[in-house]
């Protein structure tokens, strides 16, 4: 049996037209370049230790971000990850030397770690980074913000007194005692050094 145009009632054969050209139109469209289209690679991409960066490309041509991992050990036998919603710019992710270079947006930011593949390979990244840094303390995983209102900024300690560089002189004076000599009263008369 051959089945015409004609054959088939007016509202079939206008549903078999659009079903057609739906998908015409959907092999055309599959017919970008793949460059074109974000690979959304993610791949460990160390910054200076193993475990303390993720790239993620999020863009064609190789482009994305580069996730800094960092840790909180603030709290006695926990290690938990510290967020910077502030990525790096990740170039040639496609490639075989990636870099990072400049800041990405929090916006990126923000669409990269909605992604539960992101969030399985922070995850396990992160607490591998805690088993390196704190080996004795236990991983505790906290969700990275979604949204700028869910940023907090870190309260790092202020510096006291002690923590800030000691006068010169007093630690020149300390230097002549330890080695014996009688510090100088005084400024040194004219012509000695």
């Amino acid at each position: 049996m051959t089945c015409r145009p004609g054959d088939l009632p007016p509202q079939r054969s206008r549903l078999a037209a659009l079903l057609c050209l739906g998908g015409l139109g959907a092999l055309i469209g599959g017919c970008v370049p793949a460059h074109r289209h974000p690979s959304w690679a993610l791949y460990p991409l160390q910054r200076r230790v193993p475990h303390d960066g993720l790239a993620v490309v999020s863009q064609p041509d190789g482009y994305g971000l580069h996730l800094w991992l960092d840790t909180d050990t603030r709290q006695q036998g926990v290690c938990k990850p510290r967020w910077n919603p502030s990525p790096a710019r990740l170039f040639n992710g496609n490639g075989t030397a990636p870099f990072s270079s400049g800041l990405a947006t929090q916006q990126e930011f923000f669409a990269a770690v909605a992604r539960p593949d992101v969030q399985r390979l922070l995850r396990r990244e992160l607490e591998a980074l805690c088993a390196a840094r704190a080996p004795r303390s236990s991983f505790a995983w906290v969700e990275p913000p979604r949204r700028p209102q869910d940023i907090k900024p870190e309260a790092y300690p202020q510096l006291e007194e002690a923590d800030l560089l000691s006068d010169p002189e007093a630690v020149l004076q300390q230097e002549r005692k330890l080695l014996g000599e009688d510090p100088p009263m005084g400024p040194p008369p004219a012509g000695v050094p």
